[in-house]
């Protein structure tokens, strides 16, 4: 059973619009790990406003399981695909959800926000031929970036969704 249990991964699912929640939550009734992070943010209705809990990250939610049993989450309606990145159903190692976990439990949620990629960002490349090499965001397109690398005196075009970039500051 230990042996099972370390070969558990978490992968991303895309969800269909608003059903992160309850997808988790139908997740969860057929036994599958699941961890839909939530922020708590301030909604205005017509009369009043009102503390939610909204999906951190929409239309995705986390699931843990073994290679064997990713098809299992398709039994579940709401649930559209994985995330693929570089060819595989993306995976999310344990100590990123962990931290993930932390900063929605000791920190002010009103100060958690998620910034897209956008020009003028600088970005570290963590994966790929160009590993470890920085550059300015210059355009973007979907998912192709226009990246400026002073390094190497070049633009490059880049397709997002299959390297890895991070952020950075000036």
């Amino acid at each position: 059973m230990i042996e099972k249990q370390d070969k558990k991964k978490w992968y991303v699912l895309y969800t269909k619009s608003r059903q992160e929640k309850a997808v988790a939550r139908k997740l969860e009734e057929i036994g599958i790990e699941v961890y839909c992070p939530l922020k708590r943010t301030k909604r205005k209705w017509s009369d009043r406003w009102k503390w939610v809990e909204a999906p951190l990250f929409t239309s995705y939610c986390f699931v843990r399981i073994a290679e064997g049993e990713r098809d299992d989450v398709f039994r579940i309606a709401g649930v559209v695909q994985y995330i693929f990145w570089l060819g595989k159903p993306a995976e999310v190692r344990d100590r990123e959800i962990e931290q993930i976990k932390i900063w929605l439990n000791d920190f002010d949620h009103e100060t958690i926000d998620l910034k897209p990629i956008q020009s003028g960002d600088k970005v570290l490349i963590e994966s790929g031929p160009l590993m470890d090499q920085r550059g300015e965001i210059v355009t973007r397109q979907g998912s192709h970036l226009l990246l400026k690398l002073e390094s190497l005196g070049t633009i490059l075009w880049v397709d997002a969704s299959k390297n890895k970039l991070e952020r950075i500051s000036s």
